[in-house]
Order: structure tokens, then sequence, then C-alpha cells
């Protein structure tokens, strides 16, 4: 495989990882009302656990989305044969544990070393999120 191939397979799941993470913080935000009137209302109890909790869970959600998409082209491109084996391996490069044992082909290692660096920003831009609504909620 040429590296303008696997450069620009990289950069298109790049593109839409962004797309798919944006617009599920966004999302997300709206669904649980997130704004700042809304949040400064809450105190920390029930409520405002629950909703906590339902934003881990989606933010979560939207992570798992990213993994399974990346896994998908590694299927698709023929890079990993099994269903199985293509989420092990995005799982691992996305979270940045390194690549594991499962055999990838040299052709496609690039998209796999964009996918490391997608998962520790999106893991980051997820962490800023929820860490900034949670201390809207805790503050009076």
């Amino acid at each position: 495989m040429h590296l303008g191939t696997q450069l620009l397979a990289g950069t298109f799941l790049v593109v839409l990882m962004t797309i798919v993470h944006g617009l599920g913080v966004v999302g997300i935000t709206r669904l649980l009302r997130l704004e700042d009137a809304a949040l400064k209302a809450h105190r920390l109890n029930g409520r405002a656990f629950g909703l906590l909790t339902s934003m881990a869970l989606a933010l979560f959600t939207i992570h798992a989305l990213e993994i399974w998409i990346y896994a998908a082209f590694y299927l698709a491109v023929g890079a990993i044969g099994t269903l199985e084996g293509a989420l092990y391996f995005s799982a691992s490069a996305y979270s940045t544990l390194g690549h594991p044992d499962v055999a990838f082909p040299i052709e496609w290692r690039l998209v796999g070393a964009f996918e490391g660096l997608v998962g520790f920003l999106f893991i980051g831009w997820s962490t800023a999120v929820f860490v900034t609504d949670m201390n809207k909620l805790l503050r009076k």
C-alpha cells in the first residue's frame, strides 16, 4: 500500500471521527440540557448524580462507536480478518494501550497510529467536557 493511500485513509477517518465526536458531544449537551442555567440549578443530589452518570455513559457510547467505525474500516480493507480481532486492535489503538499481538499488515499501520492520536485527543476532549459540566453542577 502506498503512503499516500494510508495518509488519505487516515485523514478521512480523522475528519469522520471529529464530526462524529463533535456531533455526539453537542447532542449529549442538548439532550441532557447541560446549559449553564440548568446545571447551576442542580446540587449534588440524586438528579445531579443521574445527570452525570447519563453523560458519562453517553460519552462512553460515542467512544465505542468510534472504535467500531475504525474496526469496520480494518475489516473492509482486509487489514484484520475477524470482527473480534478488529475490535480488539481498534480498542487497543484508540485507548493508546499500544498495538496488541493481533497480526496487522504493515500496509495499514499508519492508519492505526492515526487512531491512537484520535483516541488520545477525543478522550481528552470528553474529559474536558465532563469535568467542566461536573464543576458547574458542584458550584453554588
